[in-house]
């Protein structure tokens, strides 16, 4: 070889050492304090740490935090929300157990809030104008919790304000379907009535909405016995303060609007200069008058019916047979009256805080995994959402002191986020996610939602995108169930909630995300793979819809020390497993996603979908040929990154090599992105798992298509949107094919 070639190669080959060493060096040096030091690139889980995290999380301490969390009423923006901002920040500044940097961020926001002096109310009016009978404005006191002055009345957020009064109509849940049976099938006339409905089957808010295009001009909704309490009535020996059951009185709160985030600032954060919207465009909020009432009022109303017996399935557990109405029933005290609904709401912007507390990560400090909890309540809100943030604050406290004694620092940057004004429609978050939205979605890893932490205290319960399967199951694995020293949280969730799968053969069954809570803007709006766990209930002991006293006045310390979690062991379950699941996220080298758990996931929905709608499809000309062929080229996109993973050693890798397939892991969620694909629906942008009002388990905007195109009088036009959809979903799943192949 020719000495001058010799040369040529030696000089190149020293550049190309000098780039990687610099590129490894722009990885692995930290200034700390001033002074650098070096960090090895190939960091990777540490067991050790894991087992280290899991055995200091403190029960106790957990419980003392919830006494402190639900001591006052915390409604957004009130003097008890301010006052959590405070405590949060503490403990995240704290010397010895905070995290490297935590601060506030506020929004200001929409927010509707009843009149103190002129409260809502339900009354039966009789034709003299006389009042019959007015529902209760508080909730009877059981324990001194309840007699505390800043105990918002029961009311509706967002629902508008008026009187209206009219002949009332019972219409079981207020769905879409219900309605319809009630004015097309059984031919009652419901303009100008009051419906009364039970909470469940649809949401609060679609409550008023479909009842208006019937004619329906105020809604009254309560919680029925059959469906919360397991038809438990009495407060003198079967409701609380005697158990878990919702006492006679308690009346759910909530938020009746449909969209999350701020209502007149859509897709931008509600700073000072951001443009508003007039409140007239806000879409999603009921456009008539709702009151909730406890069951002891709504019995009054409903046991007082006339007209013809309800249909099969729509009795409730108010200890009479049910009427449709309109009206009361000759022999009722109420006969020929009204009722009116009496709603004095009001809307107001003010000034919401989220707290965000950080950990820096040692290697990748760009790449960031969230852990989030709300903080605002409607009332004490002890479980919702006080059990989940006693939990995070354990969790930070922890791996606060584990970065304060230096004996731990993540790979990757980790972010906690105490959000704001969640109750009033996951406005914080949503807010958060708005003003951060280039940052996010180019450098988050993955999000930890723990709302509820405990729910019950039987098994756990996890929802998540498919991507994180695999990571929940390892960390369900190594924690324990309380009690069961030898019985692991995976093996008793299995025992619980189970499922075949095609890859795995009989796994936990893990539910799949809606927008119950703040993982949704993550989700739905930036594409970001989440999660949300919790512990719940044992449902073959229970039918409750949910914990029963849910958002009322008696959701309390007292109420969830003695009958949610005595001990708080479950508590303490969720926070190692969530914990777990974090620093798995936090530290692993290679992402804990698998893939392939999402292509057997699309693969059901694709069979579904051909099951159920390709008979008809095909008298249409419309053929799900393309859709099935990239499934099948997601599979095997998926399995050869699978292969690649598996030739992967960190510790010999290339760190950008590594980075690479992380980044393919990463980015697998935002393909299945499209922000045109449903124009109608703010923030959903998930071609996988939006929102549908089909009960159909597919692909969501195909599943709602084919439900319009097939209900008569949408014509070409409606085969058209049905077309259209197949394509939006088959180009979702080609580009996640392309994300996850070897990159060219």
């Amino acid at each position: 070889m020719k000495v001058w070639l010799v040369a040529l190669i030696s000089v190149l080959g020293g550049a190309t050492t000098l780039t990687i060493g610099l590129l490894l060096g722009h990885l692995a040096i930290q200034k700390d304090g001033g002074a650098e030091r070096w960090l090895d690139a190939t960091q990777d889980i540490d067991e050790s740490v894991i087992q280290h995290f899991m055995g200091a999380v403190d029960s106790k301490r957990i419980e003392e935090n919830l006494r402190e969390l639900a001591k006052k009423p915390h409604m957004a923006t009130t003097k008890g929300d301010l006052d959590l901002v405070n405590l949060m920040l503490d403990r995240w500044n704290n010397k010895e157990t905070g995290l490297d940097e935590a601060k506030k961020v506020t929004y200001n926001v929409l927010l509707s809030f009843p009149q103190k002096d002129k409260p809502n109310s339900v009354a039966v009016v009789a034709p003299n104008g006389t009042q019959l009978f007015t529902s209760r404005v508080k909730e009877l006191n059981y324990t001194k919790d309840q007699l505390d002055p800043d105990v918002v009345q029961p009311f509706a957020a967002f629902a508008p304000p008026g009187t209206p009064k009219g002949k009332l109509v019972y219409a079981n849940y207020g769905t879409m379907d219900d309605y319809q049976r009630l004015n097309q099938t059984l031919g009652i006339d419901l303009n100008n009535t009051i419906a009364i409905v039970k909470y469940g089957g649809t949401g609060r808010e679609d409550k008023g909405i479909n009842g208006a295009k019937f004619g329906v001009i105020g809604v009254i909704v309560y919680t029925d016995p059959a469906d919360i309490n397991d038809g438990k009535v009495n407060d003198r020996n079967e409701t609380y303060p005697h158990s878990w059951y919702l006492p006679p009185s308690g009346v759910e709160r909530g938020s009746y609007k449909l969209n999350f985030g701020d209502q007149l600032t859509p897709y931008y954060p509600a700073k000072d200069y951001t443009f508003r919207l007039p409140e007239s465009s806000i879409r999603g909020l009921s456009p008539i008058p709702a009151q909730p009432i406890g069951f002891e009022d709504a019995r009054h109303l409903i046991c007082g019916l006339g007209g013809d017996d309800v249909p099969n399935g729509w009795q409730g557990g108010l200890g009479c047979k049910y009427h449709m109405g309109p009206g009361f029933h000759n022999g009722s005290s109420f006969e020929n009256s009204d009722v009116q609904v009496n709603v004095f709401n009001r809307q107001e912007t003010k000034a919401s805080d989220n707290v965000i507390g950080i950990i820096r990560g040692s290697v990748e400090p760009d790449r960031y995994v969230i852990y989030g909890n709300h903080r605002d309540s409607w009332v004490h809100g002890a479980i919702d959402p006080s059990s989940g943030t006693a939990v995070m604050l354990e969790v930070t406290r922890v791996l606060g002191k584990m970065v304060k004694d230096g004996k731990w620092r993540p790979r990757r940057s980790i972010i906690f986020g105490s959000w704001g004004a969640e109750e009033f429609g996951l406005i914080g978050s949503t807010e958060w996610t708005e003003e951060y939205y280039k940052k996010l979605i180019e450098r988050t890893v993955g999000y930890i939602n723990v709302d509820i932490a405990v729910f019950a205290n039987a098994t756990l319960r996890a929802l998540g995108s498919p991507a994180v399967q695999s990571v929940v199951f390892d960390a369900a694995r190594q924690v324990s169930t309380p009690g069961h020293r030898d019985l692991s949280v995976y093996d008793n969730w299995m025992k619980h909630s189970n499922r075949t799968s095609p890859l795995h053969g009989a796994i936990p069954n893990m539910g799949t995300l809606g927008a119950g809570s703040d993982y949704a803007p993550f989700f739905h709006y930036l594409g970001i793979s989440s999660m949300d766990i919790a512990y719940t209930y044992d449902r073959s002991k229970t039918k409750a819809r949910i914990y029963p006293a849910y958002h009322t006045a008696y959701d309390t310390f007292d109420y969830a020390s003695r009958f949610i979690d005595p001990g708080f062991t479950s508590h303490q379950t969720v926070g190692r497993t969530a914990g777990n699941v974090l620093l798995r996220l936090a530290d692993s080298a290679l992402l804990p996603f698998n893939a392939s758990d999402y292509t057997e996931a699309i693969d059901q929905l694709y069979r579904t979908a051909q099951k159920e709608f390709a008979a008809e499809l095909n008298k249409q000309n419309i053929s799900l040929g393309h859709l099935e062929s990239a499934v099948k080229r997601l599979r095997e996109a998926a399995d050869g990154l699978n292969a690649r993973i598996s030739e992967l050693n960190v510790r010999s890798e290339s760190p950008l090599k590594v980075r690479m397939v992380n980044d393919q892991l990463m980015l697998l969620e935002r393909a299945f992105l499209d922000p045109v694909a449903f124009p109608d629906k703010l923030y959903y942008r998930h071609v996988v798992y939006a929102s549908k009002a089909s009960a159909v388990q597919t692909f969501p905007g195909l599943a709602d298509a084919y439900q319009r195109a097939t209900g008569g009088g949408g014509g070409a036009d409606a085969w058209a949107e049905v077309r259209k959809h197949v394509t939006i979903v088959t180009y979702a799943l080609e580009s996640a094919a392309s994300t996850l192949e070897a990159v060219i």
